[in-house]
């Protein structure tokens, strides 16, 4: 019976047309999730297409919309408004989206001619609260893929600690009050309340974790949500030889390196401050550590690790290329990622296919990635030291090529492209 819906599946999926939709195609972690998954739904044999605002590739399965001095306006309209109800504060401004503007994308050739739209992070200007609310109501199965929390709270993309977004958000704590014009977390979230009702959505979390809080969350939990992790090319996120890899980047072939990126280390939901500390607390148990760790830093404002960090440190600019990326892991001995927020970081499961444990905090989807103590070490949340421990823990030679063994083989179990394609075929399939 399991075969024969298989291939009921396969044939279904086949005659189905699929329009993945993102605000770019391949700058940010949403972007690249996406256009993995595009990918990995070809190789599954489906028909699937990408649209964007912002165009990376000359790739025929890619269209964006066309560039106009009018986008750039309804960008800078949206910060704008953003910014007079922040009280004229630039404080959190790119930590929020009201989607007040954007373009009409239903009356395109690639919308019109899909059967399943997915959509993905669609913001900064890309499709307005209308222009969603337009696709919702057109006669094409929607899937919702959150790569953050936007879609089921009023404007933020992560809430920290805040939890109105449960029964309704207002006053949002990351904007100032004072603003002139109205209480936008409010507006928006009454907006999206009335765009989903009696809509019929799949919405899909990239952890379980980010399910969860859907499934609390007043606007989403009358929907069906689930959990599919974000794809990765294990044939291509693989591991290599270390010297080898060294030897091409000029890195130490001497030293532990452990790795650290994000998109800019200022961003205080990364963790940076403390990964400092952390470093700082390794460094006052073993001293002699000093002259055996090399701390690798990857992404924008990466030279302000070199005064903060007391070790020593090599900076390399934010990398979009991916065969570059696979080098730096293999690089590397253990990737460590302080984040204080994150739903499923691309970043771990890159290094994780690469058979590179990892160390991370008990926060988000991080620890459904990390098994603690099998693949790489979940440290007690905000714990420095702990965190600290999970380093040393981590990069013990008696342990470490069995951790980097299990981090490999739990990156091909759960995030390769036929397993996750798998499981969005299946949802595409039930939508018909």
């Amino acid at each position: 019976m399991d075969i024969l819906y298989e291939l009921l599946t396969l044939q279904k999926i086949k005659n189905l047309k699929i329009l993945l939709v993102n605000t770019s195609e391949r700058v940010g972690g949403a972007a690249i999730a996406a256009s993995r998954l595009m990918s990995a739904l070809k190789h599954s044999g489906a028909r699937c297409s990408m649209l964007v605002r912002d165009r990376q590739s000359e790739m025929i399965s890619v269209t964006n919309i066309r560039s106009s001095w009018m986008l750039t306006m309804k960008f800078l309209w949206e910060r704008m408004v953003i910014w007079v109800n922040n009280a004229l504060r630039r404080r959190n401004i790119w930590q929020v989206d009201i989607a007040n503007t954007g373009t009409d994308i239903t009356s395109l050739p690639e919308f019109k001619s899909a059967d399943v739209v997915h959509l993905h992070w669609v913001n900064q200007g890309f499709l307005s609260l209308n222009n969603i609310e337009a696709i919702l109501r057109s006669d094409k199965h929607i899937v919702v893929t959150m790569h953050d929390m936007w879609y089921f709270t009023g404007i933020c993309h992560y809430a920290g600690n805040c939890d109105r977004y449960e029964k309704g958000c207002f006053h949002c704590p990351l904007l100032t009050r004072g603003g002139v014009f109205t209480d936008l977390a409010k507006k928006v979230w009454e907006r999206k309340a009335e765009m989903y009702k009696d809509a019929n959505i799949t919405f899909v979390g990239c952890s379980q974790w980010m399910a969860n809080m859907a499934q609390r969350s007043a606007l989403a939990r009358n929907h069906k949500v689930v959990s599919i992790p974000n794809a990765i090319d294990t044939e291509l996120f693989a591991p290599h030889d270390k010297t080898e890899a060294r030897k091409k980047l000029h890195l130490p072939l001497d030293k532990t390196l452990l790795l650290f990126t994000c998109q800019r280390i200022t961003d205080p939901r990364k963790g940076f401050s403390l990964l400092v500390e952390a470093i700082k607390a390794l460094l006052r148990q073993q001293p002699q550590l000093k002259d055996k760790l090399t701390i690798v830093v990857v992404g924008g404002d990466s030279s302000k690790a070199q005064d903060l960090l007391p070790l020593p440190v090599r900076m390399v600019n934010y990398l979009h290329d991916e065969q570059s990326m696979v080098g730096l892991y293999n690089a590397a001995d253990i990737y460590v990622t302080p984040s204080l927020q994150d739903n499923l970081p691309n970043t771990i499961v890159e290094a994780m296919a690469c058979g590179l444990p990892c160390v991370g905090f008990n926060v988000g989807g991080i620890p459904e990635m990390i098994d603690h103590e099998v693949n790489g070490y979940v440290a007690e949340y905000r714990n420095s030291e702990d965190f600290a421990r999970g380093i040393l823990w981590t990069i013990d030679p008696e342990r470490h090529d069995k951790l980097s063994v299990e981090a490999r083989s739990k990156a091909e179990e759960t995030y390769s492209e036929q397993h996750i394609a798998h499981l969005y075929n299946n949802i595409y399939a039930r939508q018909d």
